[in-house]
């Protein structure tokens, strides 16, 4: 079972699938495999084939990873809050929430987590990983960051600065978070990011730091892996 969970997202880029990190691969936490750039909908389709194909015994993965310029639209999506303008690709997924814009320089970690076998509710899932960026940034890069109430995702000053989704089947977890490093945000002006009508978006950049998307997407994996082993 394990080696067809393997060959899940062997399609995406079979060069760019690297063994666990030293440090993440021990005891229970998850594997950490780094993608690089990677379109979309091959991503997509491997995490729902992984997921499929998993057995109990499956370890856990976090797929790190930057997407080509794309909206994705979760299946609560509305039309009034799709773009306005531009030729950026629209995809409709199977993740909860609204319209989000994907791009290089953004830093994605995917979560293919058996929340049964580790006894986490889909809420206690949100709230790690949302957890995790806050720290990532506070103790990574001295960024102070906070959720919002009612509002999945982080902030910094008011402004959005990740946004979070997940996708649960057979009692384990797909899709996951996306931290704006460096990037260009102006397709998020075209959509009512998560579908709240003039919401302001940030970046790490924009608060002073100078690491990429490649690093912070490490930082942030590594530490979303260390609370899910000790959740």
């Amino acid at each position: 079972m394990q080696n067809a969970a393997r060959s899940a997202y062997a399609a995406i880029s079979a060069s760019a699938v690297i063994p666990a990190q030293a440090g993440i691969q021990g005891g229970e936490a998850p594997i950490v495999r780094h993608l690089g750039l990677a379109g979309f909908a091959p991503t997509y389709q491997a995490m729902r084939r992984f997921t499929d194909a998993r057995g109990t015994t499956t370890p856990d993965e976090l797929w790190v990873l930057e997407h080509p310029p794309i909206y994705t639209v979760g299946i609560a999506g509305r039309a009034e809050h799709f773009p306005r303008s531009g030729e950026i690709p629209v995809e409709r997924i199977d993740r909860g929430g609204q319209i989000t814009y994907h791009g290089p320089g953004q830093a994605i970690v995917y979560a293919l987590v058996d929340l049964d076998r580790r006894g986490l509710s889909v809420r206690a899932m949100v709230t790690l990983l949302e957890q995790a960026v806050i720290d990532a940034l506070l103790c990574g890069y001295d960024v102070k960051a906070e959720r919002r109430t009612g509002a999945p995702g982080v902030y910094v000053d008011g402004a959005k600065i990740a946004a979070l989704g997940l996708r649960v089947r057979r009692g384990c977890c797909y899709h996951g978070v996306a931290l704006n490093v460096d990037m260009d945000l102006a397709p998020f002006s075209a959509i009512d990011p998560c579908g709240y009508p003039g919401l302001a978006v940030t970046q790490t950049r924009a608060h002073g730091v100078l690491a990429d998307a490649t690093e912070i997407g490490g930082e942030l994996a590594r530490r979303i892996a260390r609370l899910i082993e000790h959740a």
